[in-house]
């Protein structure tokens, strides 16, 4: 079983790399971060580097939210890379990392983004709302931030979770 990494954890700040074969290894990582989502509650993403592993992987499901939203169920994407972005939105974050604290991030409303499936063949997605909020969310881990650096204002964007 995988153990999720909470903030101050410094492994949270560092960039993940590019997955290069889609192996065993890869393949049963997924599996461990796909029984994590579905064994917390809430969690509608989650990237590798959560569990301790620099990969550049993530895995995306809103529709695991209790509100109904848009989506394209789960998404296993390797080697996300958002190609285009507009508008922006406003929403409450939470975190696996960051268990105690929610916050306000504003974030692009519609994203492009290409990607790697577990067949290695190339994707590309386009999204809108809450799931290309998410998206945007895991890939920020891929890259060292947690959504506390995205924050306007930690004195009135931060909440205490319930």
């Amino acid at each position: 079983m995988l153990n999720i990494i909470t903030i101050p954890n410094p492994i949270l700040k560092q960039k993940s790399l590019p997955i290069e074969k889609i192996d065993t290894d890869v393949k049963n990582l997924i599996s461990g971060m796909r029984e994590i989502m579905l064994s917390s509650s809430h969690c509608v993403g989650i990237a590798a580097v959560q569990v301790g592993v620099l990969s550049r992987l993530i895995l995306v499901d809103v529709s695991l939210n209790p509100k109904p939203h848009h989506n394209n169920g789960l998404l296993v994407m390797i080697n996300p890379k958002i190609t285009y972005m507009s508008g922006k939105l406003k929403s409450r974050e939470g975190c696996l990392s960051v268990p105690n604290f929610t916050g306000n991030v504003i974030r692009k409303n519609k994203i492009e983004v290409e990607y790697t499936d577990i067949d290695g063949n190339l994707q590309k997605l386009k999204t809108h709302g809450f799931e290309s909020i998410v998206i945007q969310h895991e890939i920020d881990h891929l890259d060292g931030f947690v959504f506390l650096d995205r924050v306007s204002s930690l004195k009135s964007d931060i909440f205490k979770r319930m």
